[in-house]
């Protein structure tokens, strides 16, 4: 069979609209009543004024590249390959435009004209991601003093001093202790790093158009910059991540946790995986 750009283009097209109506069913089925968006909701929504896009970022969804490419199309010419632009770089707040950042008409205008996409992934080893990303790596100092140092206190049974100090050595238990605490909602959202999808994204509210997974991560990616009709130097980074979280990893980490807490911790995810179609795992032990 030749390579036909049409076929491939009305395979993805279909694959697309499936996901919506899968999103809008479920929405259906468990929002009662639709609550009016604040612009506090629209702090992870990217504006790409250019292409009249805009991207909802999850953290641990390639969001890092994302920024980058949104970089590199809102730039005016000031970066052309977003390899180049450093990791950090791409998080520095001022470098790209929230939806927050604009007056209410001006929102309006662009949740309802705008091509609006978000990128999803299995909630459970997006959740281990964050947790190896933010946890076991040394350099990680902040997350360690900010959340490590709390979780130990409160999680672990006579833990050293050090422990206590430098909170850097948080088992997963210890971190899905935490997640359940009925405390730590109290006290504060979640962190971006662990809030689930629908917290951060608001997708039975904002209506995306294209609802990518990390596991199309390429050809959904070219989709967008094809909807978008950006130049066709643009191009998403390809992964070369061997570190990455799988699934078999993620399977790993919750061998220790039991039924009990396997449970309710699917329970705190729920949504995302009705919402984006992810069938329950099949390490999990709460059947």
């Amino acid at each position: 069979l030749f390579f036909c750009p049409q076929f491939e283009q009305s395979t993805l097209q279909a694959v697309h609209h499936q996901r919506r109506e899968m999103l809008s069913n479920v929405c259906n089925r468990y929002t009662r009543k639709r609550r009016l968006l604040q612009p506090d909701d629209l702090r992870h929504l990217v504006v790409d004024d250019t292409h009249g896009l805009l991207y909802c970022y999850v953290p641990k969804v390639a969001c890092t590249n994302w920024k980058r490419v949104m970089m590199v199309l809102t730039g005016q010419g000031k970066y052309q390959d977003p390899l180049e632009i450093p990791a950090h770089e791409a998080h520095v707040a001022s470098n790209l435009r929230t939806l927050s950042e604009y007056s209410i008409p001006e929102i309006n205008y662009r949740l309802r004209s705008y091509l609006k996409f978000i990128f999803v992934r299995e909630p459970f080893e997006r959740l281990v991601s964050a947790y190896r990303n933010k946890f076991t790596l040394s350099y990680n100092t902040a997350f360690h003093k900010r959340y490590g140092t709390k979780i130990i206190r409160r999680h672990r049974q006579e833990p050293s001093d050090k422990a206590l100090e430098r909170g850097d050595d948080v088992r997963f238990e210890e971190f899905v202790y935490y997640l359940l605490d009925p405390r730590t909602q109290q006290e504060e959202p979640f962190n971006e790093h662990w809030e689930r999808v629908h917290s951060l994204c608001h997708p039975c509210i904002i209506h995306y158009d294209v609802v990518g997974k990390y596991e199309t991560l390429a050809e959904d990616a070219n989709y967008i910059l094809q909807l978008i009709g950006a130049d066709t130097s643009v191009k998403f980074p390809a992964s070369s991540k061997t570190t990455r979280t799988t699934d078999d990893m993620t399977a790993q980490f919750f061998q220790d946790i039991s039924p009990f807490y396997q449970r309710r911790l699917f329970n705190l995810y729920k949504m995302d995986y009705l919402l984006f179609n992810y069938s329950i795992p099949s390490y999990l032990r709460i059947r």
